[in-house]
């Protein structure tokens, strides 16, 4: 555990949904001491096949932000919170890199509150385009904060038989292995479980081993791979180019580096 000690303390982890952290840092949470969850979505896609069987996309994301309420609360996790834009409205799932600037503003305002030691998201691995832009949020608060800041993977590709879950993207940094206690395992299965809305979709992910590195320097002016991303083969409405055109243009405004921006 030393060398996880770096984001043992007050902790910043930055998601995208409800249950990526279960998935991800579920056991390790309950060795942090003071952990607090920011989810930058609703977790609440606008396409309906995500949510019809709730009968609206309102009430599809109200559920799951009670499911996450609940799964943390296994856990032993009470600093939850959902981020809001400009408009206090929360982002619509696989809208963050459209909306980066007030994703950005709001998230500074969590930080600038909670004053963590540390920061925690989810790898750079093209699984999801909210994943990517919580990647690329956090090396912003982190370059702009000074603070250290951590990933953890979800999946790289999830469609044909080439399913690889929980496994980094490799670099020279190496990934720092957590193996959970039997009790740490049974507690995570139940934060798993209480998201009862993805049905047996959480079932596939390794719930015992987790993984975390420092966050590496990534180019986010290219995707993370040269081969087809996740979303990509799911033939989603977004590119991987278009994701990282959102990543430079935001870089290139330079609005990270003005005060006025979080003094707004």
């Amino acid at each position: 555990m030393e060398a996880l000690a770096p984001i043992l303390g007050r902790t910043l982890i930055i998601v995208a949904h409800p249950d990526d952290e279960a998935v991800t840092c579920a056991a390790l949470m309950q060795r942090m001491r003071e952990p607090h969850v920011l989810f930058c979505t609703d977790g609440a896609p606008f396409d309906p096949y995500f949510w019809s069987r709730h009968g609206s996309r309102e009430a599809y994301s109200l559920l799951r932000q009670d499911e996450a309420r609940l799964a943390l609360s296994h856990v032993g996790v009470r600093n939850i919170e959902f981020l809001k834009a400009r408009s206090a409205e929360h982002i619509v799932d696989q809208q963050l890199f459209q909306r980066l600037p007030e994703a950005i503003e709001g998230a500074f305002e969590v930080v600038s509150r909670v004053r963590p030691h540390a920061l925690l998201t989810l790898a750079y691995e093209g699984g999801h385009p909210d994943h990517d832009s919580c990647n690329f949020i956090t090396s912003v608060i982190a370059r702009d904060h000074s603070l250290p800041a951590w990933e953890m993977p979800l999946y790289k590709l999830f469609h044909k038989e080439d399913r690889k879950f929980q496994t980094f993207m490799p670099v020279p940094q190496p990934a720092i292995s957590l193996h959970p206690t039997a009790g740490e395992i049974a507690r995570k299965r139940q934060a798993l479980a209480a998201y009862a809305s993805q049905g047996d979709f959480l079932l596939r992910f390794d719930s015992v081993e987790e993984s975390f590195r420092p966050l590496p320097e990534y180019n986010y002016t290219r995707p993370p791979h040269e081969g087809v991303l996740n979303y990509e083969a799911w033939q989603w409405s977004m590119t991987g180019k278009q994701v990282c055109a959102a990543f430079e243009a935001y870089l290139n405004s330079g609005a990270s580096l003005d005060p006025s921006v979080r003094a707004r």
